[in-house]
């Protein structure tokens, strides 16, 4: 068993411009979006979604909600061409959701590259709302972001995860044995949020900024009655082979440590799963207001009540997951692959202090760092949880712009640990990932722009001189398209036309490679 799987992480940023409370989000989000594909080159008027293989009301657990009673916001299928929409020469998807700008990343394979992909997204959004400030005073738009996941008056925007899996995996047994998981994970990788409740009118300090906003076990929906399960059945793959898991529930986290604990223990729980390996029935009574009571606990000594009676912190609940993964890893013998054994190395060591000495976590767990610089404002201006000057805090912890954003002001200062170097952000703004069908999609965007007139997580579709149709690339296995299957091919090839040509039957059984 290995962390590694096809995963990716889509994050939406907040919004808002200076004193201007009322401007229109969407039209915002759709400035950020084209101000950054404009500064890129990239085709944002003329490359748009193919939308053809999109199935967001096919529920895993075997039927389809009708599109009659389905709320308007799971329509993602539906092409809207009043919103921004463009694929990035990275691979990623940057595009306006839910009335905010929202960076999709590249699909990668392992837990250190969705921290590269998903840090990239950041200098993605610097770089448009800079682009935005600096337009002429007629044209500009002085919009501020931020990697948050709430703007503390009541609304969430999401910050989601997905990871392939075998389809055999019984949906059943994921929602029973990841369920528990995930009530508690936030213990590891929540960011922290000043105000408790929805729209924060109860003064406190929370560990994770999605809980509260949690209101069912299972289901559909992603921005009302958001369910810890999330049951969306759209693979992007081969529907016989593959599920994509969408995961809804996490927060958007800065600290590299805590992301790459989010997306690596996440896969690892899957692999146990899917594996039907995990020995401890550890299912908890009541998840969704136990999730919201362990967003609560900063201190960590409360328990949770599993179905069997027992009580245990959510520590020790996270401990027995991982003892499960370590002693299933020995069975199998031999040495783990090194980002495996990362990822089990900063598991065991971050639950360690969590259980130990919870502030010397801080350099590796958004909710712990941010709780520190908290606690010295309350101690130094004697301020209480009701302080404006806190909830400002917060939110301004979250700021995109280096010289704004207080968790980049630390980080630069070295108050948190780094484990990706900044030269390898910098290289993901632009180049996917060479191991999956990113790599082809990116690389297309790049090399042929004018080309490119729609793409998707599993096609890309060419617009050639001397062809009567439009020509579309299926891209079903997301581990083919790689460099190593086409890098050759893309280099070589003078434009799109010859591209096609060569590709030929690489491209016959369901993807490129």
């Amino acid at each position: 068993m290995t962390v590694r799987r096809v995963m990716g992480i889509e994050t939406e940023y907040g919004i808002s411009v200076p004193g201007d409370p009322g401007a229109n989000p969407m039209v915002l989000s759709g400035h950020v979006v084209h101000a950054y594909a404009s500064h890129q080159g990239l085709p944002a008027a003329r490359a748009g979604w193919d939308y053809a293989d999109e199935a967001p009301l096919r529920d895993a657990r075997g039927w389809e909600m009708g599109r009659g009673t389905a709320h308007p916001s799971q329509l993602t299928d539906v092409e809207d061409p009043t919103m921004a929409n463009v694929v990035l020469s990275n691979g990623a998807r940057l595009y306006v959701d839910h009335a905010h700008p929202e960076y999709s990343s590249p699909e990668v394979t392992s837990p250190r590259a969705a921290v590269t992909w998903d840090r990239a997204g950041e200098l993605v959004m610097r770089e448009a709302a800079e682009r935005l400030r600096n337009l002429p005073a007629a044209m500009g738009v002085p919009v501020n972001l931020y990697k948050n996941n709430t703007d503390g008056k009541g609304a969430s925007y999401g910050t989601h995860e997905n990871y392939l899996m075998r389809r055999e995996t019984p949906f059943q047994r994921i929602i029973a044995q990841l369920t528990p998981f995930f009530v508690v994970r936030q213990v590891m990788c929540g960011s922290g949020r000043v105000g408790i409740g929805m729209e924060s009118r109860t003064p406190g300090y929370q560990i994770a900024q999605r809980s509260d906003f949690f209101e069912a076990e299972v289901g559909l929906e992603t921005t009302l009655k958001r369910p810890i399960i999330n049951t969306r059945d759209e693979p992007h793959a081969v529907a016989d082979l593959y599920r994509r898991l969408h995961v809804i529930i996490g927060d958007a986290n800065h600290c590299d440590v805590a992301q790459l604990l989010k997306m690596g223990t996440t896969s690892l729980v899957l692999g146990m799963i899917e594996e039907g390996a995990i020995t401890r029935d550890l299912a908890i009574r009541g998840p969704v207001p136990t999730l919201h009571a362990v967003s609560r606990d900063v201190d960590l000594r409360s328990t949770v009540e599993l179905m069997s009676g027992e009580r245990i912190r959510p520590v020790e609940v996270l401990w027995a997951y991982f003892e499960m993964v370590r002693d299933y890893l020995d069975e199998r013998g031999g040495t783990p692959d090194e980002d495996t054994d990362e990822v089990m190395t900063w598991w065991e060591r971050v639950l360690n202090l969590l259980e130990t000495d919870r502030d010397a976590a801080a350099p590796y767990v958004d909710w712990v760092g941010k709780l520190a610089v908290l606690e010295r404002y309350r101690d130094r201006d004697a301020l209480t949880w009701e302080s404006p000057q806190l909830r400002a805090i917060d939110i301004q912890w979250s700021d995109v712009r280096l010289e704004k954003g207080i968790f980049h002001r630390m980080a630069a200062a070295g108050r948190f640990h780094e484990l990706v170097p900044q030269e390898q952000v910098r290289a993901a703004v632009t180049m996917p990932p060479e191991d999956t069908r990113a790599y082809f999609r990116g690389r297309c965007v790049s090399l042929f722009p004018d080309s490119v007139v729609a793409a998707s997580w599993d096609s890309v579709i060419f617009d050639v001189p001397d062809s009567r149709a439009l020509q579309r690339v299926p891209m079903l296995e997301p581990l083919r398209g790689t460099r190593e299957a086409v890098g050759a091919l893309l280099d070589d090839s003078p434009d799109a036309g010859t591209m096609l040509r060569r590709l030929g039957a690489a491209s016959v059984g369901g993807g490129t490679g």
